[in-house]
Protein backbone atom coordinates (compact mmCIF):
# COMPACT_ATOMS: atom_id res chain seq x y z
CA UNK A 1 0.00 0.00 0.00
CA UNK A 2 1.46 3.43 -0.88
CA UNK A 3 1.59 6.20 1.89
CA UNK A 4 0.98 9.81 2.45
CA UNK A 5 3.06 11.70 5.48
CA UNK A 6 1.16 14.13 7.38
CA UNK A 7 2.73 16.71 9.14
CA UNK A 8 5.29 15.12 11.55
CA UNK A 9 6.02 12.69 9.42
CA UNK A 10 3.56 9.86 10.10
CA UNK A 11 2.61 7.74 7.07
CA UNK A 12 -0.77 6.74 6.58
CA UNK A 13 -2.01 4.51 3.98
CA UNK A 14 -3.53 6.48 0.39
CA UNK A 15 -6.29 4.35 0.07
CA UNK A 16 -8.75 4.41 3.84
CA UNK A 17 -12.56 3.16 3.95
CA UNK A 18 -15.08 5.49 4.40
CA UNK A 19 -18.36 4.65 6.81
CA UNK A 20 -21.06 7.19 5.78
CA UNK A 21 -24.59 5.28 6.28
CA UNK A 22 -23.10 1.94 7.68
CA UNK A 23 -24.26 0.65 11.00
CA UNK A 24 -27.63 2.33 10.46
CA UNK A 25 -29.42 -1.33 9.18
CA UNK A 26 -29.60 -4.39 11.11
CA UNK A 27 -29.45 -6.90 8.53
CA UNK A 28 -26.24 -5.46 6.68
CA UNK A 29 -24.57 -5.30 9.96
CA UNK A 30 -22.41 -8.39 9.84
CA UNK A 31 -21.50 -7.81 6.12
CA UNK A 32 -20.46 -4.15 6.82
CA UNK A 33 -18.34 -5.22 9.69
CA UNK A 34 -16.61 -7.82 7.54
CA UNK A 35 -15.92 -5.73 4.93
CA UNK A 36 -13.74 -3.53 6.99
CA UNK A 37 -12.25 -5.72 8.44
CA UNK A 38 -11.35 -7.26 5.12
CA UNK A 39 -10.00 -3.76 4.46
CA UNK A 40 -7.73 -3.39 7.34
CA UNK A 41 -6.26 -7.12 5.77
CA UNK A 42 -6.15 -5.48 2.50
CA UNK A 43 -3.95 -2.33 3.44
CA UNK A 44 -6.62 -0.35 3.72
CA UNK A 45 -5.97 0.33 7.83
CA UNK A 46 -7.59 3.62 8.16
CA UNK A 47 -11.20 3.70 8.93
CA UNK A 48 -13.21 7.32 8.93
CA UNK A 49 -16.20 8.15 10.53
CA UNK A 50 -17.91 10.80 12.33
CA UNK A 51 -20.27 11.48 15.83
CA UNK A 52 -23.28 12.89 13.00
CA UNK A 53 -23.54 9.51 10.89
CA UNK A 54 -26.07 7.13 12.59
CA UNK A 55 -26.16 9.94 15.58
CA UNK A 56 -23.13 7.24 16.66
CA UNK A 57 -24.10 4.02 15.54
CA UNK A 58 -21.82 4.42 12.70
CA UNK A 59 -19.23 5.00 15.69
CA UNK A 60 -20.73 1.80 17.08
CA UNK A 61 -20.00 -0.34 14.12
CA UNK A 62 -16.54 1.15 14.00
CA UNK A 63 -15.53 -0.12 17.11
CA UNK A 64 -17.07 -3.24 17.22
CA UNK A 65 -15.49 -4.07 13.84
CA UNK A 66 -11.73 -2.89 14.91
CA UNK A 67 -11.95 -4.74 18.22
CA UNK A 68 -8.75 -6.56 18.75
CA UNK A 69 -6.97 -4.80 16.06
CA UNK A 70 -7.32 -1.22 17.18
CA UNK A 71 -3.38 -1.17 16.82
CA UNK A 72 -3.76 -1.83 13.27
CA UNK A 73 -5.72 0.93 12.26
CA UNK A 74 -5.48 4.85 12.25
CA UNK A 75 -8.81 5.88 13.36
CA UNK A 76 -10.67 9.25 12.37
CA UNK A 77 -13.86 10.23 13.27
CA UNK A 78 -14.85 14.30 13.07
CA UNK A 79 -16.90 16.53 15.34
CA UNK A 80 -20.20 18.44 14.82
CA UNK A 81 -19.43 22.04 14.16
CA UNK A 82 -21.61 23.09 17.28
CA UNK A 83 -19.37 20.63 19.38
CA UNK A 84 -16.47 22.54 18.58
CA UNK A 85 -15.58 24.84 21.36
CA UNK A 86 -13.33 24.58 24.30
CA UNK A 87 -16.12 23.31 26.58
CA UNK A 88 -17.94 20.90 24.21
CA UNK A 89 -15.23 19.50 22.14
CA UNK A 90 -13.66 17.50 24.99
CA UNK A 91 -17.59 16.15 25.66
CA UNK A 92 -18.02 15.07 21.87
CA UNK A 93 -14.64 13.18 22.11
CA UNK A 94 -15.28 11.57 25.09
CA UNK A 95 -18.41 10.30 23.91
CA UNK A 96 -16.95 9.45 20.31
CA UNK A 97 -14.44 7.13 22.29
CA UNK A 98 -16.83 4.87 24.44
CA UNK A 99 -18.72 4.52 21.03
CA UNK A 100 -15.89 3.52 19.63
CA UNK A 101 -14.31 1.54 22.10
CA UNK A 102 -10.94 3.26 21.82
CA UNK A 103 -8.57 5.29 24.33
CA UNK A 104 -7.33 7.36 21.44
CA UNK A 105 -8.48 8.87 17.93
CA UNK A 106 -5.64 9.18 15.95
CA UNK A 107 -7.03 11.67 13.81
CA UNK A 108 -9.51 14.22 14.78
CA UNK A 109 -11.84 16.48 12.64
CA UNK A 110 -14.09 19.33 12.28
CA UNK A 111 -16.80 18.21 10.31
CA UNK A 112 -17.64 21.53 8.65
CA UNK A 113 -17.52 25.33 9.90
CA UNK A 114 -19.34 26.83 12.27
CA UNK A 115 -20.29 29.30 14.52
CA UNK A 116 -17.57 28.71 16.65
CA UNK A 117 -14.47 30.86 16.05
CA UNK A 118 -11.09 28.54 14.30
CA UNK A 119 -9.00 29.75 17.01
CA UNK A 120 -11.12 28.42 19.76
CA UNK A 121 -11.49 25.11 17.91
CA UNK A 122 -7.65 24.97 17.74
CA UNK A 123 -7.15 25.13 21.26
CA UNK A 124 -9.62 22.74 22.14
CA UNK A 125 -8.05 20.47 19.35
CA UNK A 126 -4.37 21.14 20.84
CA UNK A 127 -6.07 20.74 24.47
CA UNK A 128 -7.18 17.05 23.63
CA UNK A 129 -3.89 16.31 22.04
CA UNK A 130 -2.17 17.20 24.96
CA UNK A 131 -4.39 15.23 27.24
CA UNK A 132 -3.48 11.87 24.59
CA UNK A 133 -7.49 11.83 23.86
CA UNK A 134 -6.47 12.57 20.31
CA UNK A 135 -2.74 11.99 18.29
CA UNK A 136 -3.62 14.70 15.61
CA UNK A 137 -6.11 17.27 14.28
CA UNK A 138 -7.15 18.61 11.26
CA UNK A 139 -10.81 19.52 9.30
CA UNK A 140 -13.15 18.68 6.67
CA UNK A 141 -15.23 20.96 4.04
CA UNK A 142 -13.16 24.01 4.69
CA UNK A 143 -12.04 25.95 1.43
CA UNK A 144 -8.90 27.65 0.60
CA UNK A 145 -10.04 31.16 2.58
CA UNK A 146 -10.81 29.41 5.43
CA UNK A 147 -7.57 26.99 5.53
CA UNK A 148 -5.64 30.38 5.42
CA UNK A 149 -8.30 31.64 8.06
CA UNK A 150 -7.31 28.43 10.31
CA UNK A 151 -3.61 28.69 10.37
CA UNK A 152 -3.83 32.43 10.47
CA UNK A 153 -5.39 31.32 14.27
CA UNK A 154 -2.66 29.18 15.24
CA UNK A 155 -3.86 25.90 13.28
CA UNK A 156 -0.17 25.33 11.51
CA UNK A 157 -1.09 21.73 13.28
CA UNK A 158 -3.70 20.72 10.72
CA UNK A 159 -3.09 17.13 9.68
CA UNK A 160 -5.50 17.27 6.76
CA UNK A 161 -8.40 18.79 4.88
CA UNK A 162 -11.32 16.24 4.27
CA UNK A 163 -12.92 17.04 0.78
CA UNK A 164 -15.26 15.96 -1.73
CA UNK A 165 -13.27 15.70 -4.61
CA UNK A 166 -14.16 12.91 -7.59
CA UNK A 167 -14.32 13.37 -11.06
CA UNK A 168 -16.90 15.61 -11.13
CA UNK A 169 -16.16 17.52 -8.53
CA UNK A 170 -12.66 19.32 -9.70
CA UNK A 171 -13.23 22.15 -8.10
CA UNK A 172 -10.05 21.75 -5.21
CA UNK A 173 -7.66 21.57 -8.48
CA UNK A 174 -7.85 25.43 -8.61
CA UNK A 175 -6.25 26.79 -5.52
CA UNK A 176 -7.54 24.42 -2.58
CA UNK A 177 -4.97 21.74 -3.59
CA UNK A 178 -2.34 23.68 -4.37
CA UNK A 179 -2.45 25.56 -1.17
CA UNK A 180 -2.55 22.06 0.81
CA UNK A 181 -0.15 21.25 -1.16
CA UNK A 182 2.32 24.53 0.11
CA UNK A 183 1.84 23.71 3.48
CA UNK A 184 2.34 20.50 3.16
CA UNK A 185 -1.10 19.01 4.08
CA UNK A 186 -2.69 16.14 2.91
CA UNK A 187 -6.15 16.09 1.47
CA UNK A 188 -8.42 13.40 2.21
CA UNK A 189 -11.05 12.82 -0.70
CA UNK A 190 -14.99 11.87 0.38
CA UNK A 191 -16.76 10.24 -1.90
CA UNK A 192 -14.20 9.60 -4.97
CA UNK A 193 -16.65 7.61 -6.67
CA UNK A 194 -19.27 10.34 -6.13
CA UNK A 195 -21.32 7.67 -3.57
CA UNK A 196 -21.53 5.51 -6.53
CA UNK A 197 -23.10 7.27 -9.22
CA UNK A 198 -19.87 7.71 -11.05
CA UNK A 199 -19.60 3.66 -11.71
CA UNK A 200 -22.53 3.95 -14.13
CA UNK A 201 -21.15 7.12 -16.12
CA UNK A 202 -21.44 5.63 -20.02
CA UNK A 203 -17.56 7.63 -20.59
CA UNK A 204 -16.38 6.32 -17.47
CA UNK A 205 -17.65 2.57 -18.07
CA UNK A 206 -16.30 2.34 -21.79
CA UNK A 207 -12.42 4.06 -20.46
CA UNK A 208 -12.45 1.36 -17.59
CA UNK A 209 -13.20 -1.77 -20.03
CA UNK A 210 -10.87 -0.41 -22.38
CA UNK A 211 -8.07 -0.25 -19.68
CA UNK A 212 -9.32 -3.89 -17.75
CA UNK A 213 -10.31 -1.65 -14.25
CA UNK A 214 -14.02 -1.59 -13.21
CA UNK A 215 -15.05 2.18 -13.12
CA UNK A 216 -14.82 2.46 -9.21
CA UNK A 217 -11.32 1.70 -9.44
CA UNK A 218 -10.71 3.80 -12.32
CA UNK A 219 -12.22 6.61 -10.70
CA UNK A 220 -9.71 5.77 -7.07
CA UNK A 221 -6.82 5.62 -9.07
CA UNK A 222 -7.66 8.95 -10.97
CA UNK A 223 -8.18 10.40 -7.55
CA UNK A 224 -4.85 9.09 -6.36
CA UNK A 225 -2.90 10.17 -9.16
CA UNK A 226 -2.55 13.68 -6.92
CA UNK A 227 0.27 13.39 -4.74
CA UNK A 228 -0.47 14.02 -0.90
CA UNK A 229 -3.98 12.42 -1.96
CA UNK A 230 -6.14 10.05 0.56
CA UNK A 231 -9.09 8.58 -0.67
CA UNK A 232 -11.66 6.58 1.67
CA UNK A 233 -14.30 4.93 -0.40
CA UNK A 234 -17.19 2.98 1.44
CA UNK A 235 -17.22 -0.53 0.54
CA UNK A 236 -20.13 -2.36 2.05
CA UNK A 237 -19.22 -6.04 1.30
CA UNK A 238 -16.26 -8.14 1.16
CA UNK A 239 -16.19 -8.31 -2.58
CA UNK A 240 -17.00 -4.29 -2.97
CA UNK A 241 -13.77 -3.78 -0.37
CA UNK A 242 -11.40 -6.15 -2.69
CA UNK A 243 -12.45 -4.06 -5.67
CA UNK A 244 -11.27 -0.64 -3.93
CA UNK A 245 -8.29 -2.25 -2.64
CA UNK A 246 -6.79 -3.35 -6.20
CA UNK A 247 -7.21 0.73 -7.13
CA UNK A 248 -4.13 1.59 -4.62
CA UNK A 249 -1.56 -0.63 -6.89
CA UNK A 250 -2.93 1.25 -10.16
CA UNK A 251 -1.32 4.55 -12.08
CA UNK A 252 -3.03 5.38 -15.09
CA UNK A 253 -1.12 5.74 -18.07
CA UNK A 254 -1.05 9.67 -19.85
CA UNK A 255 -3.11 8.93 -22.10
CA UNK A 256 -5.72 7.69 -20.31
CA UNK A 257 -5.58 10.64 -18.27
CA UNK A 258 -5.88 12.28 -21.05
CA UNK A 259 -9.41 10.70 -21.78
CA UNK A 260 -10.73 11.45 -18.70
CA UNK A 261 -10.06 14.75 -18.59
CA UNK A 262 -11.60 15.14 -21.55
CA UNK A 263 -14.88 13.21 -20.69
CA UNK A 264 -14.92 15.02 -16.89
CA UNK A 265 -13.26 18.68 -17.85
CA UNK A 266 -12.26 20.93 -14.72
CA UNK A 267 -13.63 24.02 -14.30
CA UNK A 268 -12.44 27.39 -15.78
CA UNK A 269 -12.03 29.52 -12.87
CA UNK A 270 -12.38 29.55 -9.45
CA UNK A 271 -15.49 27.44 -7.96
CA UNK A 272 -16.57 27.50 -4.19
CA UNK A 273 -16.00 23.87 -2.48
CA UNK A 274 -18.93 21.60 -2.72
CA UNK A 275 -20.09 19.49 0.41
CA UNK A 276 -22.52 16.96 0.52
Amino acid sequence: MRTVTLPGGEQVPCLGQGTWLMGERSDRRAGEIAALRAGVELGMTLIDTAEMYGDGATEELVGEAIAGIRDRVFLVSKAYPQNASRDRLPQACAASLERLGTDRIDLYLLHWRGRVPLGETVEAMQALQHAGKIRHWGVSNLDTDDMAELVEAGGEGCATDQILYNLTRRGPEHDLLPWLGEHAMPAMAYSPVEQGRLVRHNALVGIAADIGLTPAQTALAWVLRQPGMIAIPKAGSVAHARENGAAADVMLEADVLARLDAAFPAPRGRVALDML
